[in-house]
């Protein structure tokens, strides 16, 4: 944190309330429009939280069940993406590892074939690219699954990043383009007066502001009476392989594995109503293993080179929040995005930096409205 700043003495136009991928994805977005006074809180360190704690994958097509409205905006996202990388590099130089092999999803089980021959059938009639393989087929591309595998799909759009190096580069982008990060300070609430934002309080003073975007992830709720955010657990553990055992990003309906390029390999994940305890559990690491082994055997011989857990913010009905609130002028909520934070970022950042700059919320939003909880909360 900028030990010289006195909160109470100073205002920003926008203030971003996270320091996750999200928070500094609208961040850039902004800043990139022209918008000049941005200030980033961070509770904690910039995107020690779920982006942290994220595997990396784009992979919306192996993990949707259907054709909805949030398959659109993933998909969309995930084609944002090597633009995305290639001008993060550009301006700061660092390489957020865009993996373009693709992505297997593993059939062990005839209840296993059944859910990939439909996801196959609705995304071919979709005109989506997706390739049907054979057991053969997928052991010829990756040897180490396991060879009672009966069957598999390839989505060779759906990709991965190297999450913390997102990160990064998105820490080094903004501070760049003049965004003011002050990070160990807490947003404790959001001031209005008559039902428009003046400011935000913190456990260092008050920040005045015109406009206050809520990025917080899972901690949304406590700044928020109308938008109520869940915390899920999700565990996570790193393994060593040397030599690299898979070139794609495998899933079963269980689990995943997840290579990078320096040698380690993600396994996950669990998904747990456990509060804020972000502690990696016995039971977590033995049915992330246990799923693991299931693709491919080999892994276990790997040494565990480290496990840890993140809090992914889940909103009641699943889907992100995205928009202006509708009760109070220059709020606007980017919040709930569960399972996709990394996928939907550069997306996420355009839309709401657009929502902001314009004045206009782009209809592709409108699934996504804070106002859809309003009539939930009436008392």
């Amino acid at each position: 944190m900028d030990k010289s700043f006195k909160p109470s003495s100073i205002s920003h136009d926008v203030v971003i309330i996270g320091g996750g991928v999200i928070g500094l994805t609208i961040a850039r977005a902004l800043a990139l429009r022209g918008v000049r006074d941005i200030c980033v809180l961070e509770r904690g360190s910039l995107g020690a939280e779920a982006s942290f704690a994220a595997g990396g994958m784009l992979a919306p097509q192996a993990e949707a069940d259907s054709r909805d409205e949030l398959f659109n905006l993933l998909w969309q996202s995930r084609d944002l993406y090597p633009d995305f990388a290639s001008t993060l590099k550009e301006e700061t130089g660092v390489d957020i590892e865009l993996d373009t092999t693709g992505t297997l999803y593993l059939a062990f089980s005839e209840h296993d074939q059944t859910e990939i021959d439909r996801r196959y059938e609705w995304q071919t009639q979709a005109g989506l690219p997706v390739e049907k393989l054979t057991a053969a087929d997928a052991r010829m591309h990756e040897p180490c699954i396991a060879p009672n595998l009966s069957g598999a799909l390839r989505f060779p759009l759906d990709i991965q990043v190297e999450n913390r190096r997102v990160l990064n580069a998105l820490a080094n982008s903004v501070s760049q383009l003049g965004v003011r990060t002050l990070c160990g300070m807490n947003a404790e609430s959001i001031e209005k007066h008559q039902q428009r934002v003046k400011g935000i309080q913190t456990n260092d003073g008050f920040i005045a502001c015109e406009t206050v975007v809520v990025a917080s992830g899972a901690w949304t709720s406590f700044l928020s009476s109308s938008v109520k955010i869940e915390p899920i657990r999700g565990q996570m553990v790193c393994l060593t392989a040397a030599p690299q055992l898979t070139r794609h990003v495998i899933y079963s309906p269980r689990g995943y594995i997840v290579p990078r390029q320096d040698g380690r390999l993600l396994a996950g994940s669990t998904s747990e109503q456990a509060g804020y305890k972000k502690e990696v559990t016995v039971g977590g690491v033995t049915k992330i293993l246990d799923n693991a082994m299931e693709i491919a055997p080999a892994i276990s011989d790997f040494a565990i080179a480290d496990a840890w857990s993140g809090l992914r913010p889940k909103a009641a009905d699943g889907l992100p929040v995205l928009g202006p609130c509708v009760e109070i002028d220059g709020l606007v909520f980017a919040t709930g995005h569960y399972r996709n934070g990394i996928l939907l970022a550069p997306i996420t950042g355009e839309l709401i930096a657009k929502t902001i700059v314009d004045g206009v919320t782009p209809a592709i939003l409108a699934p996504f409205s804070p106002g859809r909880f309003a009539a939930v909360n009436v008392s």
